[in-house]
């Protein structure tokens, strides 16, 4: 316990404070809402070695039943909530989105497949290496912008990557989420995912249970042995199937995935955060 104070004394704290309010002490905090910007295994260290990275915040007991959200929990964890990555784009109004979606929608995708990212040499089992290899094979349609290099420092960049693409590769890195999940569905760009970790069981408020509506599902045993080539797959998805994969990633999915400005007067459309809000209230509201 000592040295959980000595790592996390904002976390203790939080808690002595909690405790010492009214409200702090009904319903043995299931009525309380923890909104932590960063990933859930940040928080959820298992031994009390002060060097080693994280902490064991949500771990504690007086935690347990409250509310956690997150940009990346961990699903066996059932007070665990995850909240869109924020991304570039944080609209005031609602002609905000509506212009933003035409832009999107009109895009000239002159690339069918890009990767924003970088390589793990460090990580022999992650399959990043492999995908680089393809995309940068000639001839082969594919555009890697190397973030190892600062090619990832300027937001223009990027959006300019995904806007261009028709599929997005995004390959699990130090953990399974990534921030290029929401960049890329903003920039109207169908996800290839490898991991179901890295969206599918991460945020059920805001993506649907049907996950072929907005993504492509490519299994990373399957590249890494080598038995699959990624482009080539993704050639063979039908022009028509994936408009309507778009279409559906820009009016349906986008008003949901981004952030109104901190003086945002959306009206027709709910945010990330208004859906985030709705659901925990109602969550709350069940509460005996």
């Amino acid at each position: 316990m000592c040295l959980m104070m000595l790592k996390t004394p904002w976390g203790w704290n939080l808690l002595n404070g909690l405790r010492t309010r009214n409200h702090g002490k009904k319903n043995s905090g299931k009525d309380h809402v923890f909104v932590l910007g960063k990933i859930s295994w940040d928080f959820r260290r298992k031994n009390d070695d002060v060097s080693s990275w994280g902490t064991r915040f949500l771990e504690l007991d007086q935690l347990q039943k409250s509310i956690k959200s997150l940009i990346e929990r961990q699903p066996w964890h059932v007070n665990d909530i995850g909240i869109p990555h924020p991304t570039y784009f944080h609209p005031h109004l609602d002609d905000d989105i509506i212009t933003w979606q035409l832009k999107i929608i009109r895009s000239n995708r002159t690339s069918l497949v890009s990767f924003a990212g970088a390589a793990r040499p460090d990580a022999p089992q992650n399959i990043r290496s492999i995908l680089i290899n393809q995309c940068n094979n000639p001839g082969t349609n594919c555009r890697f912008l190397n973030c190892s290099s600062g090619g990832c420092d300027q937001p223009e960049s990027v959006i300019e990557l995904f806007m261009d693409s028709e599929f997005c590769l995004q390959p699990p890195g130090d953990s399974p989420t990534r921030k290029s999940v929401f960049d890329s569905l903003v920039s109207g760009c169908i996800l290839v995912l490898f991991d179901p970790f890295t969206a599918y069981y991460q945020y059920p408020w805001h993506l649907p249970e049907d996950h072929s509506k907005y993504s492509v599902f490519i299994e990373q045993e399957e590249v890494r042995k080598m038995k699959v080539n990624i482009i080539e797959k993704l050639k063979k998805v039908p022009v028509r199937e994936r408009e309507d994969m778009r279409r559906y990633i820009v009016y349906e999915l986008l008003p949901g995935l981004v952030y109104g400005d901190s003086n945002s007067q959306l009206e027709k459309f709910q945010d990330a955060f208004s859906i985030t809000i709705n659901n925990l209230l109602a969550r709350v509201n069940k509460i005996e």
